[in-house]
This record gives C-alpha cells, sequence and structure tokens, in this order.
C-alpha cells in the first residue's frame, strides 16, 4: 500500500514539474479554459438566481388571481363576483385588488399603481419605490405630480419610500389610497382589477378554479403555479438570448478539447519515450497525463466557478446584464442572493472538467505504446 501510494505521490509531483517546463503554454491554455467554465457558470448561476428570487416573491402571493374577459381581453371585474366565489366551497379569502399603469411623460416611464389595505397611505399621500424616487429624486415628504384622467394635476405627498430590499419587486410602484386611485384613473365603484383568491386546502386548487370557470363563465382563473412556470420561461428565453456567446464558449471548448485529442507536441512525445526507455509503463504514463489534465482542467473549473460567482453575485453580471435582465426606464438596481446548489456545480463539472480530462488520455496512449525509440526520434 506504501509503495503504491509512494508511486502516485512521484507521478503527481512529476506531472507537475512536467506542467511548469511548459507552463507559458500550460498558461494559455488554462485562459482560454477558464473563460468557457466562466461564461457558462454565470449564466447558470444568473438564471438560476433570478428563477429563485421569483419564487420567493410569489411565495406569499395568492393561490390564484381571478381576471373577467371581454371579447378575449381583461376587463375590470364586478365586486358581486367576489361575493359568488367566496360562497365556493373550499375558498378562504377573496381579495379585489386596484391596480394599474401610469405614463409619466416627464422621465418616459411607467409606473405600477395600485392600492393596499394593510399599511397602506393615508389619504393625498403615497409610497414610492426607489426607481421612481431616482428617477424623479423625491424623498419622503415631497410632492409628486399626476395627470387625471380629465387632465386635472393631481398633487400627492410621498409618505415613505420602499426599502431597498423590495427593489427588485417594487422598483417602478406607486402605492395609493384606494380613494385616490380611483379620482385619478375614474375607476368606477364596485368594480376592481382582478380578485385574488386563497384557498383553504391547496390540493384542491384546481378543483376551486374549474368551479369558478363554471359559475362565472367570463372569468379566467391564474394559479401561482402557471405564474411561476411563467417566469421560469421568461428567464429561460432571457438565457436564450445569449446562446450565440454560449455556443461561441463551447465551440471554442470543443475545438481546444478536440486538439488536445488529436496528438501530442514532439516536445511530449519526445517526453513519453525517454519515460518509456528508462522504465516507465504505459499505465505510469497515461496517470502522468491523467494528473496533468486534472491539474489544468481543476484549475480552471474552480477559477471559472470563483470569477462567475462574484461576477453575478457582486457586481450584478455586469458583463451581460442587459441581455438577461431587460432594459427599462426604471430599471432596478439590485444585488441577486446566491443561489448556487449542488446540481449545478455538477452539471458544470461534466461539461467542462471531465471531457478535458480524459481528451488528455487518448494521444498519450497512442504515444506510450509506440516503441521508445521512435518515439524519441519523432
Amino acid at each position: 500500500m506504501n509503495r503504491y501510494l509512494e508511486r502516485h505521490r512521484n507521478i503527481a509531483d512529476f506531472a507537475l514539474s512536467s506542467l511548469m517546463r511548459r507552463k507559458g503554454k500550460n498558461i494559455s491554455l488554462l485562459l482560454v479554459y477558464t473563460l468557457v467554465v466562466f461564461i457558462i457558470a454565470s449564466v447558470l448561476f444568473f438564471i438560476h438566481a433570478l428563477k429563485h428570487e421569483a419564487a420567493l416573491i410569489l411565495k406569499d402571493a395568492p393561490d390564484m388571481v381571478v381576471q373577467r374577459l371581454v371579447a378575449g381581453r381583461q376587463d375590470l371585474i364586478p365586486a358581486g363576483y367576489g361575493d359568488k366565489i367566496a360562497s365556493i366551497r373550499g375558498v378562504s379569502e377573496v381579495t379585489p385588488r386596484l391596480w394599474g399603469y401610469y405614463f409619466d411623460a416627464a422621465v418616459g416611464a411607467n409606473y405600477t399603481m395600485m392600492t393596499a389595505e394593510l399599511q397602506g397611505p393615508e389619504p393625498e399621500k403615497i409610497i414610492i419605490g426607489n426607481g421612481v424616487a431616482r428617477v424623479r429624486r423625491l424623498a419622503a415628504g415631497d410632492i409628486m405630480t399626476f395627470r387625471a384622467y380629465d387632465g386635472k394635476t393631481s398633487l400627492l405627498q410621498v409618505q415613505s419610500v420602499l426599502p431597498y430590499e423590495s427593489e427588485i419587486a417594487a422598483s417602478d410602484l406607486v402605492i395609493m389610497h384606494e380613494a385616490d386611485f380611483r379620482l385619478l384613473f375614474n375607476f368606477p365603484a364596485k368594480e376592481a382589477t382582478d380578485l385574488a383568491v386563497k384557498v383553504r386546502n391547496p390540493s384542491e386548487i384546481s378543483t376551486v378554479a374549474a368551479k369558478i370557470v363554471k359559475q362565472l363563465p367570463d372569468a379566467r382563473p391564474i394559479l401561482k403555479s402557471e405564474i411561476l412556470r411563467t417566469y421560469d420561461s421568461i428567464f429561460d428565453w432571457r438565457g436564450g438570448m445569449i446562446i450565440v456567446i454560449l455556443a461561441m464558449a463551447l465551440l471554442s471548448f470543443i475545438i481546444f478539447a478536440w486538439d488536445k485529442a488529436t496528438g501530442l507536441s514532439a516536445e511530449e512525445r519526445k517526453e513519453i519515450g525517454i519515460l518509456k526507455s528508462i522504465g516507465w509503463e504505459t499505465a505510469d504514463v497515461l496517470l502522468l497525463k491523467f494528473w496533468e489534465g486534472t491539474a489544468i482542467s481543476l484549475s480552471a473549473f474552480l477559477s471559472g466557478v470563483i470569477l462567475a460567482y462574484g461576477h453575478v453575485f457582486f457586481f450584478s453580471a455586469s458583463l451581460f446584464e442587459p441581455a438577461l435582465k431587460g432594459w427599462a426606464v426604471l430599471y432596478p438596481e439590485f444585488r441577486l442572493t446566491p443561489a448556487v446548489d449542488a446540481y449545478q456545480l455538477a452539471v458544470l463539472f461534466f461539461l467542462t472538467v471531465l471531457p478535458y480530462t480524459f481528451t488528455t488520455i487518448i494521444p498519450s496512449w497512442r504515444a506510450a505504446t509506440v516503441d521508445p525509440d521512435a518515439a524519441m526520434r519523432s
């Protein structure tokens, strides 16, 4: 056992010294390899983190949202629909929601306007998101002007600015009192934008949705699970927008690995011939090349993953931020919560480390099976 460990240690030491003798070539290979891992890891980390954030945001969302459709488009829903839905067995709560959009011509941005029954602002006051405060340069106590439906100016005082932690979901948000909302948009009384529905038993959500459609044919229930799937699809689509970059990185890596597999340099073949002539076995040569490939691939993997982690979670993926996040005047400024799991790392490891490590074995096996004199003369 001691001889076996000593043999492996000697081979590993020789592998490191062999890499240092060709440090110029190996450093260039390491840089290219690290770049490939960095790009792939950045995309994986960013998309997974966005999905994780969406799941956290929707954690406390209602079990379903019920809209009313007219000619295939969403329309205002009467408050009486809420009474009918509340009477369905299994429904625990129905809450009318008032929300809409307001275009601010002064900055060319759209605000999301909504009301809040709990912890909402007082009449003639508003609570705004960080993005709104940033573009309009507002703080608590300032006055914000709105143009009402009839062209008149509405003056509302900023009661408070939402905390930074909510920026990812509330950057463009303006929360106001129900009376101010209805006055600003001439919103009809006893009507709402949609209804938030909570169901006692989560396993009965689909059944309740079917009953709502049966009782109210012009209603459209949207389940929380469907919203989550929609967000996943959106983030996957944004990830696909940079598929060209990813494909080029993968193509570069494939060419790089293939070049490594098709043959060794004359210096490497001569080195293998010398090792064979002094008594090294073929298995020893293969183990040597395996350790060389492992040293390069693991170094590139760890360096690429660490750089990608910092790029995504400390610098907000600034290299391809617009492609993955999208663009808007009220662009949210936030840092993603680190969300890296073992599955992501395993996929990245099998995509990058194993192919390169094993491609180093093929040409080494060919050179190790050639006569030592022929290898040294080549």
